[in-house]
C-alpha cells in the first residue's frame, strides 16, 4: 500500500477492531493494512483508541510490545512498538477478571514503571521514573489464530487486554539481574530474567519516549509505562490463578474468571 491512509479509511478500520474486541469475535487479518506504514498503523491504533475514550475509558499508561531480541527477530523489526492503557484495562492485585469476551487470552509479567512527571524526549529515566512494581499484563489479540504481521498488531493496539500492577517500590540499582516468575495455580510456567526487556528495562523507557513522540504521544505524570514482557506469553484458562514474581519487588496475581 502505498501513500498514507485516508482518515476515513482509518476510522473503518479502527471500527472493525473495535466491533472485534466489544463481541469477542476473531477476525481475519486486514489486508487494507498490508503493506502499511507504521504511521498508518499508529493512526488507527490512535482511531480505536478514540473510540474507547469516547464511550467514558481514560488513558492511564503507555505499553510495550516486542521488547525481546527473539520477537524482533520473528517480526523483522529492529525497535519495539507501544499501545496506550486505560482504567478499563486496569486489573486490581489480588482480583479478578472476567474472560468472557475474550478470544484467546494469554498473561505475560513484566515491570511498570511509574511515571513522576510529564515526559520530553531526550529526558533520563531517573528524573522521570519515581517507583518500580511488579505487573502482569493480559493480552488478547482480536485476530485469528494470533496471527498478524506488524501493521496488524500496532493497529490493534499492541494486543493490549488488561493489566495488573502489585506494589510501587523504588527503583533498585539494578533492574536488569532481577529474576521474573510466571506462575499459573501455583506452577511456575516460565522463568526469566528482566535483561530480558531490551536488554535492561530502562531502555523500554527511552523507547517509550521516543517512539509515542512521532505521533504527537508524552507520558504524563501518574500514568504507568509497562516495559515489556520477560518471558514469553501463557495461555490463561478460565478460573486460572496467575501470579508474577519479581526478584526484590514482590508479586502481582489475579483470578481469571470465566
Amino acid at each position: 500500500m502505498n501513500g498514507a491512509l485516508a482518515p476515513d479509511h482509518i476510522a473503518r478500520l479502527a471500527t472493525v477492531l473495535d466491533d472485534a474486541a466489544i463481541g469477542g469475535t476473531a477476525i481475519e487479518r486486514l489486508p487494507d493494512l498490508d503493506g502499511a506504514s507504521p504511521a498508518d498503523a499508529y493512526a488507527v491504533q490512535a482511531a480505536l483508541v478514540e473510540r474507547r475514550l469516547a464511550r467514558g475509558e481514560r488513558l492511564t499508561g503507555l505499553k510495550m510490545g516486542l521488547t525481546s531480541e527473539a520477537k524482533m527477530t520473528q517480526m523483522g523489526v529492529d525497535a519495539p512498538i507501544w499501545g496506550r492503557l486505560t482504567d478499563a484495562m486496569h486489573i486490581p492485585d489480588g482480583g479478578s477478571v472476567s474472560l468472557a469476551g475474550r478470544i484467546h487470552p494469554r498473561v505475560e509479567p513484566e515491570l511498570a514503571f511509574r511515571i513522576g512527571r510529564d515526559a520530553s524526549p531526550g529526558d533520563a529515566f531517573a528524573d522521570v521514573v519515581d517507583a518500580v512494581a511488579p505487573a502482569v499484563e493480559l493480552i488478547d489479540s482480536r485476530y485469528a489464530g494470533f496471527r498478524f504481521t506488524l501493521p496488524d498488531v500496532i493497529a490493534d493496539n499492541t494486543s493490549a487486554s488488561g493489566y495488573a500492577v502489585g506494589a510501587w517500590r523504588p527503583v533498585p540499582g539494578d533492574l536488569a539481574g532481577l529474576a521474573v516468575t510466571l506462575e499459573i495455580d501455583g506452577a511456575a510456567v516460565h522463568t526469566g530474567s528482566a535483561a530480558a526487556i531490551l536488554g535492561d528495562p530502562r531502555r523500554a523507557f527511552d523507547e517509550a519516549v521516543r517512539l509515542a513522540d512521532h505521533s504527537g504521544v508524552r507520558l504524563r505524570a501518574g500514568w504507568v509505562l509497562l516495559a515489556g514482557a520477560a518471558t514469553p506469553a501463557e495461555p490463561l484458562p478460565a478460573g486460572a490463578g496467575v501470579r508474577a514474581v519479581v526478584e526484590t519487588l514482590g508479586s502481582v496475581s489475579f483470578k481469571a474468571q470465566p
